[in-house]
């Protein structure tokens, strides 16, 4: 065990140098406009060379400092939280094979070396869903490898598509080969890739699901690494995107995926799933944005969103380590009197999602929605953008009120407490990161301040809409505390938007019950039926049914031996007389 505590602490302590090193590399290169670009040719066959290419930019350097933060937090906090594990190094151990993968990915402007980052991200994240075995990680393991494995097909297309330029570094073919047919079809795959990997409709399933993995992985995973790599893709691809088709079809699915997403939330329980559906939902704000032909915006919203889902998902595991592994919200209540500092954090952290002013989200999230609000999009494109804000503040001020107000709904003596060094210290890293965070990246990424004008009623259209959801978030808290529905009209359309519009049911058992039904009637009337009534077992019942008539004549009864000897004795002299 001591070994696992100085693999925790050596994890942490590495990884945040790196991550300081990265962030100042970041900020020099993108004030000097630097870009460092490192080539390895590998092999050589027939004109086209396998080369490992880094990028070391502004873009990656900065995405790789926050993604090694969030993990070096993540592994301290995990300390406490997978204290009771005899396998916690292990867990540090995928985890860390786990990050590695995402900085292979972020530095490759190369599709084979990013192929190597995209599937060790989907082998690693299979074994951390799975990391707690029994049969519900089991399934929920199965789904999330299946769902990528579209994903690394498609990317595996594009690179055999590259073929055609004869090399796979893409940044070099963005530009100067952007209306051939070969890159349409090359951006058409990625965009499936990455749609992949963020879970955008009809890939969503896979996302929720995957909380079967322990709290800190959840952390990592929906804040910076596994779901955020097909966003990254799409920025770095951004300019061969802009204006095509495949991105006019990414700004539907992407709007739809925002909407359904927030409002799956209001109407789940599960403390994990609610702040899942947040990821869910604001991964589909930053595909709709990027498909805009905004990708410097939707970048900012990426890093922003990072750090306060990242501290989201720390206090939810905190509340849950301490409710005894419960992650029913309707089980807490009072909490803040409890464990006041968890539950300040969190609200922080639900604050800084909902775009509270001065908060990390707030500085990405409004000026997300002032561009819109200046851009020529359609009005659904408009409505779903704006309602899907006041969802977000809808489902947060639910679970506000749950956590902080209301009665406690655990037993009296019931130990809750906030006594937590390891936790406690990532979480107030993240929590500083989150107050701070969104306005330091503001000011390195946007140094010129955008003149925005509009009217006063779309000025005033986004705090509106944030207030108006969240008092309906507070009144149907209060309604289903204070009191249950008694008619069963409704129950199929709550269910409906409950259950993300029924798309984990299609996408498991509407995707395999055909297919299994088929080859059951197959296997019955082929190989177990007609194969084996005419062949082996046909056989067999034929020589049975034969050797069973001939065991039933020679048994010792002297009448059929002396009717045997007669006809034997009839048939010879027969044969006499002809003869």
């Amino acid at each position: 065990m001591l070994w696992g505590v100085s693999l925790c602490v050596i994890s942490f302590v590495f990884l945040m140098l790196v991550s300081m090193t990265c962030m100042y590399l970041g900020v020099s290169f993108l004030l000097q406009e630097y870009t460092l670009f490192v080539e390895w040719e590998v092999v050589s066959l027939q004109g086209t060379s396998v080369v490992m290419t880094l990028l070391l930019d502004w873009m990656s350097l900065m995405f790789m400092s926050l993604v090694l933060l969030i993990s070096s937090l993540v592994i301290f906090y995990s300390e406490e939280y997978m204290g009771g594990d005899f396998n916690i190094n292990r867990f540090i151990l995928l985890v860390l094979a786990f990050v590695m993968s995402m900085m292979l990915l972020i530095i490759s402007p190369n599709l084979i070396s990013i192929l190597l980052g995209w599937d060790g991200l989907g082998l690693v994240s299979y074994c951390l869903v799975i990391y707690y075995q029994n049969v519900k990680s089991y399934n929920a393991g199965m789904l999330t490898a299946l769902s990528n494995r579209i994903g690394d097909v498609a990317l595996l297309m594009a690179i055999a598509w590259m073929m055609n330029f004869g090399g796979f570094n893409y940044v070099f073919y963005l530009e100067s080969m952007k209306f051939s047919p070969e890159m349409e079809i090359i951006g058409w795959l990625v965009v499936l890739a990455a749609m992949t990997k963020s879970a955008q409709i009809p890939f969503s399933a896979w996302l929720p699901a995957a909380m079967a993995a322990p709290t800190p992985v959840s952390a990592l995973v929906h804040s910076s690494t596994l779901v955020t790599a097909g966003v990254y893709l799409l920025i770095r691809f951004s300019p061969l995107l802009e204006g095509s088709y495949s991105c006019k079809m990414l700004m539907l699915i992407s709007g739809l995926t925002m909407f359904m997403a927030g409002l799956g939330a209001n109407f789940e329980y599960d403390l994990k799933k609610i702040i899942a559906l947040s990821t869910l939902s604001q991964l589909g704000l930053m595909m709709c944005i990027l498909s805009m032909g905004l990708a410097k915006l939707a970048y900012f919203h990426l890093l922003a969103h990072a750090l306060f889902k990242a501290l989201l998902f720390m206090c939810a595991g905190a509340v849950i380590h301490n409710m005894k592994d419960s992650q029913d919200i309707r089980n807490m209540g009072s909490l803040v009197t409890q464990m006041p500092y968890t539950v300040g954090c969190l609200s922080v952290a639900n604050l800084a999602l909902c775009g509270m002013p001065f908060l990390a989200g707030f500085y990405s999230k409004d000026l997300i929605l002032e561009v819109v609000s200046m851009s020529s999009v359609s009005l659904l494109i408009f409505a779903l953008y704006f309602v899907s804000t006041g969802l977000t503040v809808c489902y947060t001020a639910r679970l506000i009120y749950y956590s902080l107000s209301g009665s406690p709904n655990l037993s009296g003596c019931h130990p809750m407490n906030d006594e937590s060094y390891f936790m406690f210290t990532g979480m107030t890293g993240l929590m500083v990161m989150s107050i701070l965070g969104g306005s330091m990246l503001a000011w390195w990424l946007f140094p010129a301040p955008s003149m925005i004008c509009l009217p006063l009623s779309l000025k005033t259209l986004a705090i509106s809409v944030s207030v108006f959801g969240a008092w309906m978030g507070y009144s149907m808290a209060e309604f289903g505390m204070g009191m249950r529905v008694k008619s069963l009209n409704h129950v199929g359309l709550v269910t409906f938007m409950g259950s993300m519009w029924f798309m984990p049911m299609l996408f498991t058992l509407g995707v395999s019950k055909l297919p299994l039904s088929l080859s059951y009637k197959l296997i019955s009337t082929g190989d177990q039926g007609w194969s084996e009534t005419l062949g082996g077992q046909g056989i067999y019942q034929s020589l049975m049914s034969g050797s069973q008539i001939t065991q039933d004549l020679h048994k010792s009864d002297l009448k059929i031996y002396s009717l045997g000897f007669v006809m034997w004795f009839s048939t010879l002299l027969i044969l006499l007389m002809i003869m």
